[in-house]
């Protein structure tokens, strides 16, 4: 029974696991693959540089942007160079009046290539090289910008120097010619000539006959801005350009560029003949370090100068702004005097200087040639110029972050840990002291030696004061044989002796007061030493004087406890 009823149990289990084993299903027909969409192709993008925030240098970065298409009067342009404006770094720092909300695209003028033709243009063909001008957005590898503000360069002309005249020569034409209204035989001044704007207004004034160009540069620039056509380079930093203006021109000069603002702005008012004119463009003195000041700023707005219709009539001068940014409408006039530019160029009148040129990723290094006026003519971003590294000796831009000063509680806890260590190293020298009582013993002695010094000098100088000997001569070794050997004996001398030093030093400072010296004598001991007197007649009765006299206190701090004074002058005779 039992047996069979185990069989039973294995077949019947046997029986279950067959039945829970899954069955192969039949393998059914493969259907047909559908097609897959067709992919749609990527929007193409190009390199960007985007002004992240308002800061320091670190608020530039290149990314990739789509690529712009060209509207309806639009022209696609391949940028082969893009200029850096004075502008770019007041709207990094957040100082330009005419700001966009970052992220932005800065950028005013760059030099090309047509790619694209939009709608309704006419006059332009693609593969013309192409000078632009825009509000802003030229900072890219390829820009959509109005046929408008379009202009076919000069075969002879190259990107960089296509992309340096726009804003530097159509700023220094309007600023001299409309509303300074130059003339043969004219005086202009300059600021910093050896910049985009400087250089093109001293070029520009040099197509009028006999016209006299005072330039401020630093020292270092002169030269260049000489052979510019700079008569007077002045150096600014060494110099105050008035006076030496003044100097060489008593009554001053006809027009006054300025790019500067604040304190600067009076100073040309004050420059300007009658009949004079002095136009300002800008605000250079708020610039001052990578990240905004608001101190240069606020003292910049306090000196600026507040003008009066009445003081101009009186004065018979003229003060004007001017902006190129804000001849948005004025698209003709733009046209007209850009074309006259154009036209100086191709005659040889004008030809910018290229200063240095930069990568896209290099244009934090190109902002801080600016802005620490090491620039002599216009700063270039090249989208296609491949990032070179720093020369050895130039100091790469570093974000703020690195620049800022420790916080107060990490000063603190350096001070701390300093002074813990300067304690640490004072226990170390006591201890040391103690383990090496030959050391112990040979550091007092140089520390009396030191003390001896001190205490001769104090005695030849109440000598002299006393009327004795003023050339008292013995070393340091007789003072300490004479210390060794009567050092009880000084003890007694010193507070025998320091009354009477006191008192002739007092006789001789005040000898119109003999009542009060005679009373002081009274107070003096009855019994006195022999041969201790303090006007010394000869020189080998002096060493007990010396040893005596070793601890005596200034003149102007008189002994007020007695006790006190016997406690020190024991102390320093041991």
């Amino acid at each position: 029974m039992a047996e069979g009823g185990d069989a039973a149990t294995v077949a019947h289990e046997a029986g279950n696991a067959v039945q829970e084993t899954p069955k192969a299903e039949p393998e059914k027909a493969a259907a047909p693959a559908e097609p897959a969409p067709p992919a749609e192709p990527a929007e193409p993008t190009v390199r960007t540089i985007v002004l992240t925030g308002h800061g320091g240098y670190d608020k530039l970065s290149v990314q990739q942007k789509p690529q712009p298409k060209a509207g309806k009067g639009e022209v696609l342009v391949r940028v082969k160079a893009a200029g850096l404006n004075f502008s770019e770094l007041m709207v990094r720092q957040g100082l330009h009046d005419r700001m966009t909300k970052p992220p932005v695209v800065l950028g005013m003028e760059a030099a090309g290539v047509i790619e694209e033709l939009g709608e309704d243009v006419s006059g332009l063909e693609v593969g013309q090289n192409v000078i632009c001008l825009a509000q802003t957005g030229m900072w890219r590898e390829i820009v959509a910008v109005p046929a408008t503000n379009v202009f076919i360069m000069p075969e002879e002309m190259s990107y960089e120097e296509g992309a340096a005249i726009p804003l530097s020569y159509l700023t220094a034409y309007f600023m001299l010619f409309d509303f300074g209204n130059l003339r043969p035989g004219k005086s202009l001044l300059v600021h910093i000539a050896a910049g985009g704007v400087g250089w093109a207004a001293t070029q520009l004034a040099k197509t009028v006959d006999n016209v006299t160009i005072f330039g401020t540069a630093s020292a270092s620039k002169h030269d260049a801005i000489k052979e510019n056509g700079v008569d007077h380079p002045i150096d600014y930093r060494t110099r105050d350009y008035a006076e030496e203006i003044k100097n060489i021109s008593p009554k001053g000069v006809d027009v006054v560029l300025d790019p500067l603002g604040g304190a600067d702005t009076s100073k040309g008012l004050q420059l300007l003949r009658p009949m004079g004119k002095i136009v300002t463009y800008g605000s250079a003195n708020m610039v001052k370090g990578e990240n905004r000041n608001l101190m240069k700023m606020a003292k910049t707005l306090w000196q600026s100068t507040s003008v009066s219709p009445v003081s101009l009539v009186k004065t018979n001068k003229a003060i004007a702004g001017f902006q190129l940014a804000h001849l948005t409408g004025e698209i003709e006039l733009v046209r007209s005097a850009f074309q006259d530019i154009l036209n100086m160029y191709k005659d040889g009148k004008i030809k910018p200087r290229i200063d240095s040129v930069w990568a896209f990723e290099q244009v934090a290094e190109a902002m801080q040639q600016m802005n620490e006026r090491r620039n002599i003519g216009k700063v270039i971003l090249s989208p296609e110029k491949e990032p070179t590294k720093p020369a050895e000796g130039d100091a790469a831009p570093t974000s703020p972050l690195k620049k800022k000063k420790p916080s107060l509680f990490r000063r603190l806890s350096k001070r701390a840990s300093r002074s813990k260590d300067e304690g640490e190293k004072k226990d170390e020298v006591k201890n040391a002291k103690k383990e090496s009582p030959i050391k112990q013993e040979e550091q007092e002695k140089a520390d009396d030696n030191k003390a001896t010094n001190g205490h001769v000098q104090q005695t030849k100088l109440r000598a002299r004061l006393s009327g004795g000997d003023p050339n008292i001569e013995d070393t340091d070794k007789n003072v300490e044989e004479k210390l060794e050997e009567g050092k009880e004996k000084a003890e007694d001398v010193i507070q025998q002796t320091e009354e009477k030093v006191d008192e002739a030093v007092k006789q001789e400072e005040a000898p119109t007061e003999p009542a009060a010296q005679e009373e002081k004598k009274d107070e003096a001991p009855a019994e006195e030493p022999e041969k201790i007197e303090v006007a010394v007649e000869n020189p080998a009765e002096t060493d007990d004087a010396k040893a005596a006299a070793a601890d005596v206190v200034p003149d102007d701090k008189p002994v007020e406890n007695e006790e006190k004074a016997d406690g020190d002058a024991s102390q320093e005779a041991n």
